[in-house]
């Protein structure tokens, strides 16, 4: 009995599942449909343009050993490529298109002009001498590359933003929306890029500014009687960072304004990069239009640090400055500051500050004063929901697994010491660890505790776990 597409697909996707960290199967993998299964050729529909060409970059390989593993051989995948279009219908198209790694030579498909321009035309489109001017970016020189540091929490955001970079307006992260909480790098990312292409390619013109400099720019032009200018200066950058358009909310004439200029920049393959506190499905106040092109290219979060990339960015700051400070006041930083970046990089700034003030070398306990103010705000008490946070993200399983019926091997391992830990420091009592961890009963929570005294006395490995979990809950 011959197997269906749906079924060949599946089949893939335990595969490419077990090779592939669970984060980048759930964005890259789950949102792909199998489409039809001709002979040997198995079509997949995928959502953009976007998701093809990532695909063919990074999981080419995987996709081709997969696909050949269940139809041999003579294997090949093509993808369905579902085309946005702002066409009145408002219906999405699609596009079939190979893939690289089916082993033959793509063919690079050339489109034809339907007209042919006569070079001695004066272009209408084109400021004569606006080109000339020497336009002052905007960019604070601190904000690189080299000083954003990678974690899973950026890691889409920054390989994109790199991306872009290189190749400004000649990739289909147009516009890149970048886009999460405050004080998680959005703006050091979107002006790291800018610097980028100021450095390998002075002759563009790059500007960065915020959406209410914009607002208020446009105000002025208006009172002055100098829109046109407004509009033609816009129009002639290369390259666009606009900050914060979460800010248009409520601004129509500004909004109007804007679309107009993105329309114009994209159109002519100038790059547009945008930052907002939330993704674009989540914005209010702003025209459906206007928000339809902020979906066109990439929209990449900025999460909140996971506690290697905190240390890292603190380590990073502090080979900056010239200091060194202990490992243990390190993490006890990187511990009890999760909020955001900014706040993190302001804790340690006090301290290098206390440091140089009182030249003296800063241990545990001088540290733990001095950031009183600072970790007031962020301190967790020794609860069941705050064990349960730590030791999730110790065993990196989602939290609301650990309340689940769920009995696979390292939720069941991350419950029973969440209990097991509840119960040693905490004051609840066992009916109150087992209602609070998914319902269970106290004998469960018994259970759990002499599994994990029993694990400690025999497992080596197991033991490092659970005291390396208390040594986090201690520097709390």
């Amino acid at each position: 009995m011959e197997k269906t597409c749906t079924e060949v697909w599946n089949s893939c996707l335990q595969i490419i599942k077990d090779n592939i960290p669970n984060q980048s199967f759930k964005t890259w993998f789950e949102p792909i449909s199998a489409l039809k299964l001709e002979g040997k050729v198995l079509t997949i529909q995928v959502p953009s343009l976007f998701f093809y060409e990532w695909l063919e970059e990074h999981y080419v390989g995987l996709l081709r050993k997969t696909v050949k593993k269940f139809l041999g051989e003579e294997g090949r995948l093509e993808y369905n490529i579902v085309v946005d279009t702002s066409s009145k219908t408002g219906s999405p198209y699609t596009t079939n298109m190979p893939s690289n790694g089916n082993g033959a030579e793509g063919k690079v498909q050339s489109m034809p002009v339907p007209v042919a321009i006569n070079k001695d035309i004066k272009n209408p489109f084109v400021i004569p001498g606006l080109k000339k001017l020497n336009v002052d970016p905007q960019l604070n020189a601190n904000y690189t590359f080299e000083n954003y540091i990678e974690g899973d929490c950026n890691r889409l955001a920054r390989s994109a933003g790199y991306a872009v970079a290189a190749k400004p307006g000649g990739t289909s992260f147009n516009p890149l929306m970048i886009y999460g909480g405050v004080g998680l790098g959005k703006t050091h990312l979107a002006q790291a890029i800018g610097n980028e292409i100021k450095r390998n390619m002075p002759d563009k013109l790059v500007i960065y500014v915020s959406c209410e400099k914009f607002c208020q720019q446009f105000v002025d032009s208006l009172k002055n009687n100098t829109i046109n200018d407004f509009v033609n200066f816009y129009q002639a950058m290369d390259v666009i960072i606009m900050d914060d358009v979460h800010n248009f909310a409520g601004k129509e004439k500004t909004q109007d304004i804007f679309f107009h200029i993105f329309n114009h920049l994209h159109q002519s393959g100038k790059q547009v990069i945008l930052t907002s506190d939330k993704a674009p499905k989540d914005l209010s106040g702003l025209e459906e239009r206007l928000l339809s092109r902020f979906k066109w290219g990439l929209s990449a979060d900025l999460q909140v640090p996971d506690l290697e990339t905190r240390i890292a960015i603190l380590k990073k700051k502090m080979y900056a400055d010239g200091i060194d400070l202990p490992g243990e006041v390190v993490e006890y930083v990187a511990h009890n500051i999760d909020n955001n970046v900014r706040e993190l990089e302001g804790a340690m700034v006090s301290l290098l500050a206390q440091s140089t003030l009182n030249k003296k070398d800063i241990d545990l306990s001088l540290a733990k004063q001095m950031l009183k103010n600072f970790i007031k705000n962020t301190s967790k008490e020794i609860s069941m929901e705050y064990i349960q946070k730590l030791v999730c993200e110790y065993f990196e399983v989602p939290v609301e697994m650990v309340k689940s019926q769920t009995r696979k091997r390292e939720i069941v391992q991350a419950r029973q010491i969440s209990m097991y830990l509840s119960k040693s420091h905490t004051k609840s009592s066992l009916k109150t660890i087992g209602a609070f961890f998914g319902g269970r009963d106290h004998s469960t929570v018994i259970y759990a505790c002499q599994t994990v005294e029993d694990l400690i006395d025999t497992d080596k490995k197991f033991k490092a776990y659970v005291h390396d979990i208390q040594k986090k809950l201690k520097m709390s």
